[in-house]
C-alpha cells in the first residue's frame, strides 16, 4: 500500500511511501511522526493504523490545519 507524504510546496506533487518503508523507519527509531497529504484516502490511513496497532504500537492520527480554507490540512500520524 502506498501513502502520499505531505507536500513540501503547494504546487508540488506529493511523494509516495510504502507501508514497509514506514515500518522500517519506526523499527529503527522506535517512534516517529509522519505528515501525510490530504489526497490520501482515509481508509488507507485507517488500514495503516490497524497494521501498527496489531504490532503492539500506539498510533495517533489527527488533521493539522494550516490555512483558513477547508482544504488546507494535512494528516499527522504519530507512531510509538
Amino acid at each position: 500500500m502506498k501513502i502520499k507524504l505531505a507536500r513540501a510546496e503547494l504546487g508540488a506533487k506529493p511523494k509516495e511511501i510504502d507501508l514497509e518503508e514506514i515500518d522500517k523507519i519506526v523499527q529503527k527509531e522506535s517512534q516517529k511522526i509522519f505528515y501525510f497529504d490530504r489526497d490520501n484516502e482515509h481508509k488507507n490511513l485507517v488500514k495503516m493504523i490497524e497494521y501498527f496497532e496489531d504490532k503492539g504500537k500506539s498510533v495517533y492520527l489527527r488533521e493539522v490545519k494550516y490555512g483558513l480554507d477547508d482544504h488546507d490540512y494535512i494528516y499527522e500520524v504519530h507512531i510509538m
